[in-house]
């Protein structure tokens, strides 16, 4: 295929993609969460690592929760400083965060009210000399703050919102990842397999029923305790089990493919088959490989979710939506549902977002319409 033809293909699906109202919303979801999730450190309220200021007097408050507080400034781990470093692992807390519900100032000292709960709190006496050089007036001004906690806190007394945005970082790489390693052996597999057929399509269809015939869930609990629970061998973990659907459908396309006349003329020519495979075959493939990436890249979000959900995931305090769900499940038949509901309704958006770009796509790439 030539570079004006593919040039003229992309320009062709787009267009189609362009006028599918759920395609662009899918876009647009998807978008707006790979901005969270790589500038979320820069976005989240709390922009501790992990999001993992826990603050446990105000646990599981309600959306809008507004609260004072009292900072003293603690020594903390050493930080570069560096946008890098800000971006990727966030700021170490270099405060300490006292919930209050009054205070007052008498001659050389503070006086705080610290909040317990809802009606409890309890009198403590800071003199200035031990908290800061600065005078009284310039103490209050820069170290009273209110918070608002606009999807409540968690049992923990972290921030909902922080931990729903640096848990975008986690769906969205499992699902990088996982398509990344699920394309790459499928698109192998299943091309060796539909090329060369007999022996070594029968081989590589055995492995592929076999691998099949194993639940799903069950297969990744096997890989995830020969590799071990942690960020990156969930990931893999998830990826390793999702081959299948792209092996048979990439053995499918090149069956049909290269019975064409452009394959035999190659042939003809003297072309190897490693030419033929990756320069005609699968270019001319490659529509449906994509159709089948975005709702692989669904599957693994939902995978991940529930692996975390169960206890073999993402590990705590890093957050991850489905962690985010077992965390605060019991919170379902109390006053306070929404700690649950948030992430559940993360998650359904963003596989919903892939599911209508993978519809959208199938309808952009499909030849015949």
């Amino acid at each position: 295929m030539s570079e004006s033809a593919s040039y003229s293909f992309s320009q062709q699906t787009w267009k189609k993609l362009k006028k599918n109202k759920g395609a662009l919303f899918g876009i647009v979801v998807i978008g707006m969460a790979t901005i969270l999730a790589i500038f979320g450190y820069w976005i989240a309220p709390d922009n501790s690592p992990n999001a993992d200021l826990q603050t446990v007097e105000i646990q599981a408050k309600k959306p809008g929760y507004q609260q004072q507080f009292l900072t003293i400034p603690i020594q903390s781990k050493a930080y570069s400083g560096f946008f890098i470093d800000h971006l990727i692992n966030g700021k170490p807390v270099n405060r300490k965060y006292i919930p209050i519900t009054g205070y007052a100032i008498k001659k050389d000292s503070l006086l705080i009210h610290k909040f317990i709960d809802e009606d409890t709190s309890v009198l403590k006496v800071f003199a200035f000399s031990q908290l800061s050089r600065e005078s009284p007036d310039d103490f209050i001004k820069n170290h009273l703050i209110t918070k608002t906690y606009w999807l409540g806190t968690d049992k923990f007394g972290r921030d909902i919102l922080s931990r729903l945005i640096i848990g975008t970082r986690v769906s969205l790489a499992v699902g990088f990842i996982a398509v990344l390693i699920a394309v790459s052996i499928g698109i192998l597999l299943g091309a060796i397999a539909g090329y060369y057929n007999k022996r070594v399509d029968a081989l590589i269809m055995w492995l592929v029923n076999v691998t099949w015939s194993i639940p799903t869930l069950l297969l990744v609990f096997a890989i995830t305790m020969a590799l071990g629970k942690g960020f990156w061998q969930i990931f893999i973990a998830v990826g390793l089990t999702m081959w299948v659907p792209v092996t048979r459908l990439v053995r499918g396309q090149v069956l049909a493919v290269k019975e064409l006349e452009y394959i035999t003329a190659a042939r003809a020519l003297g072309f190897s088959n490693s030419r033929i495979i990756l320069r005609h075959i699968l270019p001319n493939i490659i529509g449906p490989i994509l159709v089948l990436a975005a709702s692989t890249f669904a599957t693994a979000i939902i995978v991940e979710a529930g692996l975390s959900f169960l206890g073999i995931g993402v590990q705590p305090p890093q957050p991850s939506w489905g962690l985010m769900i077992k965390e605060n499940y019991n919170f379902l038949i109390t006053h306070n549902p929404m700690l649950a509901l948030i992430p559940g309704f993360a998650i359904m958006l963003l596989v919903l977002a892939f599911n209508l770009l993978g519809n959208g796509l199938r309808d952009a790439v499909d030849v015949k319409s």
